[in-house]
């Protein structure tokens, strides 16, 4: 098959245009960097000539409310739009576990915009709807920062490597459209302050987190089970003890 991956040159896409290519597909990524924009939608129908399958894994370039919700308004419209003209078969799509429970965050009534129009859109769909990825510890730490101390919600987490979303990622890309949503996560569920705490001790961070029911993860209230998937999950292989290992990341 021929597939087309949106964000392909992204931590996700760069992952996956190589398994699927691996897999004897012809991957190719598009992004703004390869001349294919979604938001103006420049290059679209030229990179989805012949394409069977599109993969979008691209995410907002800024995290503020109304640029986020403008970003996949734009994007899913002019992409969809061009999919359509070009016959495409499948549309992956790769969303948040717990999105529709996060609509007090801007960015994740962004999502929710972007899952309503991949559900309205006409063309045969599958969501993969995965929990936060290891790689964004540093960055969940950073929004929890007062001073000399952190503070994290105390709710459950489930993160997976992104090695393990590339891997099902690939394997949406070349099943059968479910037209719904699909989950995936890591292999253990951890307080998130607590998986913050360990992170920061394999870094060399000295800080302490602090556990707060009270604290919002980016702009939203979490209940235990907001950021953990339901039954029938696929689990990732990676833990974070193994990820942490692989990833380079030294005191």
């Amino acid at each position: 098959m021929k597939i087309l991956v949106i964000g392909g040159t992204g931590l996700i896409g760069a992952k996956l245009v190589k398994l699927l290519t691996g897999r004897g597909h012809e991957a190719v990524a598009a992004s703004p960097a390869t001349g294919v924009n979604t938001v103006t939608g420049e290059g679209l129908d030229a990179a989805l000539t012949g394409v069977d399958v599109v993969v979008d894994v691209a995410n907002s370039p800024s995290f503020e409310d109304q640029a986020v919700l403008d970003f996949f308004q734009a994007a899913g419209r002019n992409l969809l739009a061009a999919e359509k003209r070009a016959g495409v078969r499948h549309h992956v799509a790769l969303s948040v576990v717990g999105t529709r429970r996060l609509a007090e965050s801007g960015y994740f009534r962004g999502k929710i915009v972007q899952e309503d129009l991949i559900e309205a859109g006409g063309i045969p769909y599958t969501i993969v709807h995965s929990t936060q990825f290891f790689e964004f510890l540093g960055g969940i730490v950073q929004s929890g920062a007062q001073g000399d101390d952190v503070r994290l919600p105390s709710a459950y987490v489930q993160p997976i490597a992104s090695d393990d979303v590339a891997l099902a990622m690939a394997d949406a890309a070349l099943g059968a459209p479910v037209n719904g949503i699909v989950e995936i996560a890591g292999p253990q569920k951890v307080r998130l302050a607590e998986l913050a705490q360990r992170y920061m001790g394999k870094i060399g961070d000295a800080r302490t987190v602090h556990a707060d029911a009270g604290v919002r993860y980016f702009g939203a209230l979490l209940d235990d089970d907001t950021l953990v998937p339901g039954p029938g999950a696929r689990l990732g292989e990676i833990d974070f003890e193994t990820w942490f290992s692989r990833s380079g990341t030294r005191k």
